[in-house]
């Protein structure tokens, strides 16, 4: 049985989303992060105060590989998904770039880095 991530870990996810939001997700003014268990789950707050559910991620005892579930909007849960690399696991900042390029309607975020 997996264990859940230890604090430094929390914390260190938190500032890597934050800081890769400012950078990428200029929408996004927080990227609020909860925890269950094994489990980080990632919103996005919009300026106009809308909280959207982004993404699921697994820790999987690597503060810097997690397993990645997409909120899927028309069943109101998480489904394991696929990463634009093919895999299943990877950074958080990846998997914030996913969720964000479908939610916020970015697909570039899938095919090319960031420029800025």
């Amino acid at each position: 049985m997996a264990k859940p991530p230890p604090e430094s870990t929390k914390t260190s996810l938190r500032q890597r989303l934050a800081e890769h939001a400012r950078n990428r997700w200029p929408a996004l003014t927080a990227v609020p992060v909860r925890y269950r268990g094994v489990f980080a789950y990632v919103d996005g707050q919009l300026a106009d105060g809308t909280t959207l559910p982004l993404c699921r991620l697994r820790y999987i005892g690597y503060a810097n590989q997690w397993g990645f579930a997409i909120y899927l909007a028309s069943k109101d849960g998480y489904e394991d998904s696929f990463l634009p690399s093919g895999h299943p696991v990877g950074t958080a900042e990846e998997a914030l770039d996913c969720a964000c390029g479908l939610y916020l309607n970015d697909p570039t975020a899938w095919t090319r880095p960031p420029t800025n």
